[in-house]
């Protein structure tokens, strides 16, 4: 299934956002591959959002922005951006969360939960009280991230994720 058939499945299943996350993708073409993500997106209802380009995202219509632990602060961006615009950071301690609450952030994704395979170098995965103490520990929605399966999806809406976040559980289509 090519990327954008797989981003229109998962957009059809229910999914609510859908990320663009290509580090190393030149401008241009990251601009056209989320042009063409929100085509097959937004019929659906599912938000596109691009990782760390505010330019690209912003340029091609998206939804919003992801921005990763150590970006800068949404609230340095909070004067370009539109009404409604999504902001959300990838969080790994209760500090982070707390610190993406103050700079504006709209939702924070929390991991690594479980041992997943995109990051096999970390060893200590944060687990489920980790993400209980994170859901508890603020005001914006949480979305669980990390290892996650579709059987572990309640696990994580059990201590308290609004939602879950992933790649490989959704790399292939609808889980």
């Amino acid at each position: 299934m090519s990327l954008l058939d797989c981003i229109e499945a998962n957009a059809a299943s229910g999914c609510e956002r859908i990320q663009i996350r290509e580090k190393d993708m030149p401008a241009r073409e990251m601009f056209e591959l989320v042009r063409a993500a929100i085509a097959r997106a937004r019929p659906h209802g599912a938000a596109v959002l691009v990782n760390s380009r505010v330019d690209v995202a912003l340029a091609a219509g998206a939804e919003g922005v992801h921005f990763p632990t150590r970006a800068p602060s949404p609230a340095e961006f909070e004067a370009i951006l539109p009404p409604g615009f999504l902001v959300g950071m990838s969080t790994h301690t209760i500090g982070e969360i707390r610190e993406a609450e103050r700079c504006g952030a709209d939702f924070v994704v929390f991991g690594p939960v479980y041992r997943t395979a995109s990051k096999p170098w970390l060893t200590r995965p944060l687990g489920l009280d980790m993400l209980r103490k994170a859901c508890t520990s603020t005001a914006l929605p949480v979305a669980a991230l990390g290892g996650v399966s579709p059987e572990r999806a309640q696990e994580c809406a059990g201590a308290g994720a609004a939602a879950i976040a992933g790649i490989s559980m959704f790399q292939s289509g609808p889980a």
